[in-house]
């Protein structure tokens, strides 16, 4: 079925852990991927042989920590494609980016009677920020459902898109379904308009290629810890141009030329200006170390194993008559399948599958809004990597047949949270 060797198992070393004697089964890597040795090791070398704050110290050891860091943004340039290194913005997270953005940005160009377009299925965290913007300035805040599976065709973008349309924010995969939207054509139909478009692509990043050049999106973010690197660390790319003309997210250490007490404060250049203070840089070398892993593996082949796994999800649960697989994530796979086992509550589900050894997610995915409009309590979302095995699929089916009814579905069957 896969085109990867199961040996690439042996490179991660929490796969050797155990749950109640039973070899852990890790499905939910849509939320955090596990760290193979490659990134561990980088890290740790890190700190045992160059820890240092960098741009600051006038002695080798900073000087090896600063080439470190940017080398780590060269790394994050060239999986991207992105034009220029400088396009490339460290940041806390995804969320971090995408707040990022809203507060300076959209500051920047959405005002009070404009419209921001986001699409039905965005995780909170590219809603949220630009639901606020819109709150805060007087804008109006739209929202596509796009069609049942929550894709959003070019066709209904251009529909919602009028002269007082600012800006649009959309997911390149759902993170519930695994939806993938056209994205290429999205960003085309926005800029036809002359709108600009920020793209979450938390979701894309882990199982393909993504070049920021091709997908043409103004901005384009995702997070270090869903690609095999560390928490703590996401990247926002931006356009050069646009990053150019952005006041500073925050201030303070790194991000002026000088300071003093009457002059008017003269900020660096990007990215310097948006990666106030002391950077986490061990995380930075780790998410290096990740993608030069995932290079080595290839993308195609990465692309590959995660599609059969999506396929061979849905063939096995297809035997089941009493779980119902949410979507169509076949059709384009994008490492998630979704399901839901009607008459039976979600946590319920994931309980169950955890007794197996079986780790899940359950709940709302933190896109309820999305889930509302599937008229679901919640989802249980199974989501693959590379050291992810068609056994391990065969587990989940065997251990599905015996699922039933339990505290939750009984004591709490509408109540949900996360």
């Amino acid at each position: 079925m896969s085109t990867l060797d199961d040996a690439i198992r042996d490179d991660f070393p929490i796969l050797r852990r155990q749950i109640d004697g039973r070899p852990l089964v890790y499905l939910d890597n849509a939320a955090t991927t596990q760290k193979p040795l490659a990134v561990l090791d980088a890290m740790r070398e890190y700190y045992e042989t160059t820890n240092s704050n960098i741009g600051r110290g006038y002695y080798r050891l900073a000087f090896a920590a600063t080439d470190a860091y940017e080398h780590s943004r060269g790394v994050v340039q060239r999986a991207l494609n992105a034009e220029h290194a400088d396009e490339i913005v460290f940041t806390a997270g995804t969320t971090a980016a995408l707040n990022l953005v809203a507060d300076t940005f959209g500051r920047s160009v959405v005002h009070a009677g404009d419209r921001i377009v986001v699409s039905g299925m965005e995780h909170n965290s590219n809603m949220l920020p630009w639901r606020r913007l819109c709150e805060t300035v007087g804008a109006e805040f739209v929202v596509l459902p796009g069609g049942p599976t929550g894709r959003i065709s070019p066709e209904e973008l251009a529909a919602a898109l009028d002269e007082r349309v600012k800006l649009v924010a959309l997911t390149h995969v759902s993170n519930v379904l695994g939806t993938v939207n056209p994205i290429r054509e999205l960003v085309t139909e926005a800029h036809r308009h002359g709108i600009p478009v920020v793209v979450d692509g938390a979701q894309a990043v882990p199982h393909w290629s993504v070049d920021v050049r091709d997908v043409g999106a103004d901005f384009y973010v995702f997070s270090g810890h869903k690609v095999y690197g560390p928490m703590g660390l996401g990247v926002l790319y931006g356009r050069r141009e646009l990053l150019a003309d952005l006041e500073p997210y925050q201030v303070g250490g790194g991000t002026v030329k000088g300071v003093t007490l009457d002059a008017p404060v003269q900020y660096v250049p990007s990215p310097a200006r948006f990666e106030a203070g002391t950077p986490n840089v061990a995380a930075a070398v780790g998410l290096a170390a990740a993608l030069e892993y995932v290079e080595k593996i290839g993308w195609q082949n990465v692309q590959a194993h995660n599609d059969a796994l999506v396929r061979t999800a849905v063939d096995l649960l297809a035997e089941l008559p009493h779980v119902r697989v949410l979507g169509d994530p076949a059709a384009e796979p994008a490492g998630i399948v979704s399901i839901s086992v009607p008459g039976i509550h979600p946590y319920d589900v994931g309980g169950h599958l955890d007794k197996s050894g079986v780790s899940v997610r359950s709940g709302v995915q933190c896109a309820g809004t999305f889930v509302d409009q599937l008229g679901l309590v919640g989802t249980v979302r199974l989501s693959f990597a590379v050291y992810n095995t068609e056994g391990e699929l065969r587990q989940v089916r065997d251990a599905l047949r015996t699922v039933e009814p339990g505290f939750w579905t009984r004591e709490h069957p509408t109540e949900r949270f996360l």
